[in-house]
C-alpha cells in the first residue's frame, strides 16, 4: 500500500472555464487510470491538498466527493481516503456516453436540491396517478384501432378549456385548445402555423430555451429589458418597432417573478393590435402563485385577440409526461388545424387521456391547492436562512434569488455545487449580455424539505465563501 508522501503533481488553471473542483477531479481520475496511483494509494487529506495548491478545503473536497461517486476512491475515516481497490472499468470499445444539453449554457442537467423546473418530488400523488394510468390503459386496450387526433384528445381538450375558464380567466372552446409534447412544440407550431418571420421580442433576462428555438425557427431575437414591472414595451417598440412576435411570462417573469404590470398589458396588447404582431404568453407558474391571486392570462380580455397562450403540465405534474398546451384565438382555428394535420404534435392518447381524468375528477385541482402551502412553507424556510445570514435575496416565483459577492463567477459556483448534490441555476445565463452585476444564484425551493432547508443552506453558503 502507497501513501502519497510528497506533494502530487496537479497543474491548475485559475483562467480556465472549468471549475477548480473540476481540475483537481480531472487530475486524479487521469493519475488512477494511468496506474500513477495504485489501488489503495492514500490521497493527501483536504488540509494538506488545499495547502500545497492554494485553494479551499472546500474545493478539495468538492473534488474527493466527485470521485467517491465514481467509485474511484473510498472514504475510510480514520484510515483516510485511498483509490479503490477494484476501480470500475468502461468498456473500451462503448463509445463515450454524452450529457444532455442544457438550456442553461456551460452546466449540465441533473436533479438535486435547488433545482428549478420540476414539481416536489416526495409530493407527486403515485398511487393516484398509478391508478388513473393503468385505467387510461385499460381503456386504450379496448378501443377500435385508429390513427389519434394529431390536435389532440377531445376530453383533454375539453378539460383544459375548462381549467383555463376558472383558473386563468381565459374563456376559450375546446377548438381552440391544442395538446403538444411540451413548451418547445407549442412555440414551435405557433411560429410555424401562423408562418412568422422577421424579429422576435424576448425577454432580457428570459429563459435560454425559447431563444435558442426562435432563433432555430428563423426569427431574429431582440432581447427587450424587463425591470420592476416585467417586460419594458417602450424599449421594445425603440428596438425593434415591425417585430412579428413578442414572448412574454407576464404572470411570474422568469426568471425574476415580477408580474407583468397593468399599463404594460394594455401597451403591449395595443402594439400587437397596431402593428398586427403576435404576443406569445408563456404561462409560467401561472397556476401556482403562493401568495395573492394571479393576475388574469393576458389572453382573458376581449383586447387579446393578437395573443397565444401556451402552458404545461410539467410544473404540476411532471415534466416527464413532455405534455403541454397551446390556446389559438377562434379565428385562427381553421390555420391551426391545417398545420397540426400535418406536424401532428401531440402526445400519445394514453397519457392524454390519463391526465383528463385528472382533471375531471378535480384531483389536479386539489393537487394544486396542498403544493402552494408546501411551497410556501419550503420557500419561507430558505428565506428564514437567508435572513438570518444577512444575505439580500428576493422570492421569484418558485426559487429565490440570491445575488453573488463582486467578481464571482454563478456558472463556476453551480458548477462546484453540482460535486455536492446541489442544484441552484446561474442568473446570467438568462442573459444575452450578462454584465458583472448579473451574477446570482437561483434556488428552487420546490424539493427543499423544511427540516432540511438549514443544513443544505449551509453547504451552499460554505461554498459561495471558498476560493473557487
Amino acid at each position: 500500500m502507497t501513501d502519497l508522501a510528497a506533494p502530487f503533481a496537479l497543474s491548475l488553471d485559475r483562467a480556465a472555464p472549468a471549475a477548480l473542483a473540476e481540475q483537481i477531479a480531472a487530475g486524479l481520475r487521469s493519475a488512477i487510470a494511468q496506474g500513477r496511483l495504485a489501488p489503495g494509494a492514500r490521497l493527501p487529506s483536504w488540509r494538506d491538498l488545499a495547502s500545497q495548491l492554494g485553494v479551499a478545503r472546500g474545493t478539495v473536497r468538492a473534488a474527493y466527493e466527485t470521485l467517491i461517486d465514481a467509485g474511484l476512491v473510498q472514504a475510510l475515516g480514520a484510515a483516510g481516503t485511498r483509490v479503490a481497490r477494484r476501480v470500475p472499468v468502461q468498456p473500451q470499445h462503448d463509445p463515450p456516453a454524452t450529457a444532455v444539453p442544457s438550456p442553461l449554457p456551460g452546466l449540465v442537467r441533473g436533479s438535486g436540491v435547488f433545482q428549478m423546473g420540476v414539481p416536489a418530488h416526495d409530493a407527486i400523488p403515485a398511487k393516484l396517478w398509478s391508478r388513473l394510468f393503468v385505467r387510461a390503459a385499460r381503456t386504450a386496450a379496448g378501443a377500435a384501432p385508429d390513427y389519434p387526433d394529431p390536435r389532440g384528445e377531445p376530453a383533454l381538450r375539453a378539460q383544459i378549456a375548462a381549467m383555463l375558464a376558472v383558473a386563468r380567466g381565459l374563456a376559450c372552446s375546446p377548438a381552440q385548445v391544442y395538446v403538444t409534447g411540451g413548451h418547445a412544440a407549442s412555440v414551435a407550431l405557433a411560429v410555424q402555423a401562423l408562418g412568422l418571420v422577421g424579429q422576435a421580442w424576448t425577454e432580457e433576462p428570459g429563459y435560454p430555451l425559447t431563444r435558442s428555438l426562435l432563433a432555430s425557427l428563423g426569427l431574429a431575437t431582440v432581447a427587450v429589458p424587463v425591470d420592476a414591472q416585467g417586460l419594458d414595451v417602450a424599449a421594445g417598440l425603440a428596438l425593434a418597432p415591425q417585430a412579428a412576435l413578442a414572448v412574454v411570462t407576464p404572470g411570474q417573469q422568469a426568471p425574476l417573478g415580477v408580474a407583468l404590470a397593468p399599463a404594460r398589458r394594455r401597451a403591449l396588447l395595443d402594439w400587437a393590435a397596431r402593428q398586427q404582431a403576435w404576443v406569445l404568453e408563456d404561462d409560467y407558474l401561472g397556476e401556482l402563485q403562493l401568495q395573492g391571486r394571479a393576475a388574469p392570462a393576458l389572453g382573458a380580455g376581449i383586447a387579446a385577440a393578437r395573443v397565444l397562450h401556451v402552458g404545461t403540465f410539467s410544473k404540476t405534474i411532471s415534466p416527464a409526461l413532455r405534455l403541454g398546451f397551446l390556446v389559438v384565438p377562434a379565428g385562427q382555428v381553421t390555420r391551426f388545424d391545417a398545420a397540426t394535420a400535418l406536424r401532428g404534435s401531440a402526445p400519445a392518447p394514453l397519457v392524454q387521456q390519463a391526465v383528463a381524468e385528472l382533471l375531471q375528477g378535480g384531483h389536479h385541482l386539489r393537487h394544486l391547492r396542498r403544493m402552494k402551502r408546501l411551497y410556501l412553507q419550503r420557500r419561507d424556510a430558505l428565506l428564514a436562512c437567508l435572513r438570518a445570514a444577512g444575505i439580500t435575496h428576493r422570492a421569484a416565483g418558485l426559487a429565490v434569488l440570491l445575488k453573488l459577492p463582486p467578481g464571482r463567477s454563478d456558472v463556476a459556483v453551480v458548477r462546484a455545487a453540482q460535486a455536492l448534490g446541489l442544484s441552484p441555476a446561474p442568473l446570467s445565463s438568462w442573459y444575452v449580455r450578462p454584465g458583472p452585476e448579473h451574477h446570482g444564484l437561483l434556488l428552487g425551493v420546490t424539493n427543499l424539505r423544511v427540516d432540511q432547508a438549514a443544513a443544505h443552506w449551509a453547504r451552499l453558503q460554505a461554498l459561495i465563501a471558498t476560493d473557487l
